[in-house]
Order: C-alpha cells, then sequence, then structure tokens
C-alpha cells in the first residue's frame, strides 16, 4: 500500500513535520477512513449525503478530512456517518466476532446494529437497507448507559435514498 503522505520537494524535514502538526486534529472527524463502496451503494450514499440534516442531537453539521460524499460529522467530539461501508463483522459469518444472534434496533423505521466500542462510543449500522450506513456515536453523547437517540435525527434521510433490501 502506497503512503498518502508525500514529502513536497524543497522542503525539509522538519518544515513538513510542522505543517503536520499544524494541521493535525485530534477529533475523529478529521480522520474518517472513506468507504469504497460499489457503484450502486455509491449512487444511494450520494443521494443520502445530499439529504442528510444540517443538525444530529443539536450539533452542527461540519466539514470532514477528506471531503468526500461518503462521510459525515457533527459537532466535537463528531458524531461521525460513513455511507457504503462493509458488512459488520458482527454479522460475517467466519469472523471472530460473528454473532447471528445481535440484536438489531428499529429506530423511527430503520433498523440500526448498536455495538459498543472499546472507547465507549458506539457504532450503529444499518441493516436491511441496500447500502450499509454507519454512524459512530462518542461516549461523550451515549453515556454509560448507550443512548443512541440521536439515531432519530438520520431516519427520514435514510429512509428516502436507502432503499430496504440486502447488500
Amino acid at each position: 500500500m502506497k503512503s498518502l503522505l508525500r514529502r513536497p520537494l524543497g522542503l525539509s524535514a522538519v518544515a513538513v513535520l510542522c505543517a503536520a502538526v499544524g494541521c493535525s486534529s485530534t477529533d475523529d472527524a478529521a480522520g474518517l477512513v472513506v468507504p469504497t463502496p460499489s457503484a450502486r451503494e455509491a449512487q444511494l450514499c450520494r443521494a443520502l449525503h445530499e439529504e442528510l440534516p444540517e443538525a444530529v442531537d443539536g450539533h452542527r453539521r461540519r466539514t470532514t478530512e477528506p471531503v468526500s460524499d461518503f462521510t459525515a460529522a457533527w459537532g466535537t467530539p463528531a458524531i461521525a456517518l460513513r455511507c457504503g461501508v462493509g458488512r459488520p463483522k458482527i454479522l460475517t459469518s467466519g469472523s471472530e466476532h460473528y454473532n447471528p444472534a445481535a440484536d438489531s434496533v428499529e429506530i423511527n423505521g430503520v433498523e440500526w446494529l448498536p455495538e459498543k466500542q472499546p472507547d465507549g462510543s458506539v457504532r450503529c449500522t444499518t441493516t436491511l437497507r441496500a447500502a450499509w450506513v454507519e454512524v459512530t456515536l462518542p461516549k461523550k453523547y451515549v453515556g454509560d448507559a448507550g443512548d443512541i437517540s440521536a439515531l432519530t435525527d438520520f431516519a427520514d434521510a435514510v429512509k428516502k435514498t436507502i432503499p430496504e433490501g440486502v447488500v
């Protein structure tokens, strides 16, 4: 795999390091990994991107880095959305995390599979849709109880743009 960072010609290593530190952020939205969906999923994800709300759980939408039609973020720390991700490992037969009895939750007509993460955040992925949509809710917002009510703000956009069906 090729490195995404390249040293510009004529700049010393110190200058490159200073530029990287000056541009870096401790916020997770700054480093969202952009999914690589199929052509059909990409079309659905672009439609979803256009319908996403300006605010989620009272947090304003902001720019992600890199900018992509497959990612979005709200607030700091970021509520992060990625569209066109792969099937969650918990639903993938043969994965060490496979759990065919994993419970999904229906929120305003959209099924989500919540998974508590080691850092206390909760990653929720849509199920029974033509593209996988993943939303990560930071611990700051979900608390110890795992409150995922912020997903209500995504329901209309998901229902409008990502039809029911299996990827």
